[in-house]
């Protein structure tokens, strides 16, 4: 038991192993999966509600709601053959600690547009998150939003006369009442400087990953002198230096050469990617990133390290979207260009991703389920955010 002095009054709270309050909750637990998150959500609840069980109190027992064989609420999306939307929630939402869990990224969901199939975009799912906030009528004890991939993450500064998406999507969500934000790798956290008295919480999936390399991929030793760490360019070099520090590896990175008097496909197309680092023959390199977009890029870098004679070449990156399809990985896998790719289930995965021989994913169900349990007891998330000592562990166990 440890002692917290609230001022006027002491309490004892006790706490499990990854920091979380076991007696105090705010309100009992709703989950609500938004469209294209309800196979990541399920896999979610399936670990919350055996976390419940097993740690299941007399003391525990007298908050309602506490344990229950389902933590799901039911709530749907819909979508008139207009595109016009509307949300509506068949259980009751009064007095819950809601958590909203939203999968913008996921273009599998489809509705009916003038009798077409229409993918549903970021925008769209961003939209509807907004209707099911609606919905709540202002019900819930609280609203906690779970969106994996920051929308508009991309979008988080200006450098010319151009839009702040994803500081204004910040701002509307609390405006709409949402107490905090849940994502994962945000492409730059400090967006949240856009609400700075808002709770919003970027958590890395190191530990995750290299859990992930630890059991399913034989070949790479993450304690081994032969392993070296790429950046693959100066905007993740920092996320790059923390793996290489907590694993003892070398570090190098390519800077990106870039026409700036031609914009592509929105973005300035790359020129040459100019490498800084070590000698990497005979070495495993890990290439780490927050994303793979196209893959262009991660691709290049590749052959890149194997034409140095690099004896295997591992991509991870916390959402591999492959936005261009899955061909040109195919084909590099084929002419041995990568040995395998990592990434997350917190954004959707097609199954032909799924059945890849190259592809490695990363779960991370049980993590959020963690991640909701602290959030409703309103403990610290240090412990979740500050991966290090769990890694050192695995690392030890390794």
């Amino acid at each position: 038991m440890n002692e917290l002095d609230t001022g006027s009054r002491s309490h004892y709270y006790a706490y499990d192993q990854y920091g979380a309050n076991l007696m105090t909750p705010i309100g009992p637990i709703g989950i609500v999966p938004m469209a294209g998150s309800a196979e990541f959500t399920t896999k979610v609840n399936r670990h919350l509600v055996d976390r419940r069980e097993a740690y299941t109190t007399p003391d525990t027992d007298q908050y309602p709601g506490f344990k229950r064989s389902d933590f799901r609420l039911e709530a749907e999306s819909s979508r008139y053959a207009t595109g016009e939307g509307r949300a509506l929630f068949n259980d009751s939402v009064r007095g819950h600690d809601l958590f909203i869990i939203c999968d913008v990224m996921n273009y599998h969901v489809t509705y009916d547009f003038y009798g077409k199939p229409k993918p549903m975009t970021p925008d769209e799912h961003f939209q509807d998150l907004k209707r099911i906030i609606l919905a709540a009528n202002g019900k819930p004890r609280r609203i906690n939003v779970i969106m994996p991939f920051l929308y508009e993450s991309r979008q988080h500064r200006r450098s010319s006369r151009e839009s702040l998406d994803c500081a204004y999507m910040l701002d509307e969500l609390n405006y709409l009442g949402v107490d905090n934000l849940i994502t994962f790798d945000a492409h730059d956290p400090r967006v949240s400087n856009a609400t700075p008295i808002s709770g919003f919480e970027s958590i890395p999936v190191s530990y995750q990953t290299l859990k992930a390399i630890k059991n399913k991929v034989e070949d790479l030793d993450l304690l081994s002198n032969n392993l070296i760490l790429i950046s693959p360019d100066e905007g993740a070099i920092n996320r790059v230096m923390y793996f290489s520090s907590i694993l003892k590896a070398p570090l190098g990175t390519f800077y990106k050469l870039r026409d700036y008097t031609r914009v592509v496909d929105g973005r300035n197309p790359i020129l040459a990617h100019e490498f800084l680092g070590d000698d990497v023959e005979d070495k495993d390199v890990l290439i780490i990133d927050d994303m793979i977009s196209s893959g262009d890029s991660m691709l290049d870098i590749a052959q890149n390290m194997k034409e140095r004679k690099a004896r295997s070449v591992y991509c991870a990156a916390s959402f591999a979207l492959f936005t261009s399809g899955l061909d040109h990985f195919n084909k590099a896998y084929e002419e041995g260009y990568i040995n395998g790719v990592l990434g997350s289930n917190l954004v959707y995965i097609p199954q032909e991703v799924k059945d890849a021989p190259w592809f490695i994913e990363v779960d991370c169900s049980k993590f959020v389920a963690l991640i909701i349990d602290a959030i409703n007891h309103d403990s610290s998330l240090t412990s979740l955010v500050d991966q290090t000592h769990k890694i050192k562990k695995l690392l030890d166990l390794h």
